[in-house]
């Protein structure tokens, strides 16, 4: 488990994410630029559950229901302080980044204004994700 950079003075707590686990060592862990990686998101075709045509989070009535269940878990488990899921990223076929798993927890922190998120990313996608890197910083 680890912190988060803050936002608003508030700290979130990152766990491991299950879906990295049978195969840990394939995977970095990196702190992203959101605002960079929601313009290449938009791109995919998941995209539209989340965001509108100009780019912009979906406010928590305008998310589909199912959705809607899972912010508002995030959102819960933010406001009582508990940990929440690192997401991991990926590069999708139309090289735009795509979000694996965490996809309501990425884009939660993102519509509360948190500029930089930690995530995993493939080892294997490391110079993909350059510029979308903090620092450039990546921790193995």
């Amino acid at each position: 488990m680890s912190k988060a950079l803050s936002a608003e003075n508030n700290s979130v707590s990152f766990a491991d994410n299950e879906a990295i686990q049978a195969n840990r060592s394939a995977y970095a862990e990196v702190v992203v630029n959101t605002a960079a990686i929601l313009k290449s998101w938009k791109l995919s075709l998941y995209s539209f559950e989340w965001m509108r045509p100009d780019g912009t989070i979906k406010s928590m009535d305008e998310l589909p229901f199912r959705e809607q269940e899972r912010r508002r878990a995030v959102e819960d488990a933010l406001q009582s302080g508990q940990s929440i899921s690192r997401p991991v990223l990926g590069i999708g076929l139309m090289d735009n980044v795509e979000i694996g798993a965490g996809r309501a927890e990425f884009l939660t922190l993102a519509a509360r204004g948190y500029h930089e998120i930690p995530v995993y990313i493939p080892k294997s996608c490391e110079k993909d994700f350059k510029p979308f890197i903090k620092n450039g910083t990546i921790k193995g």
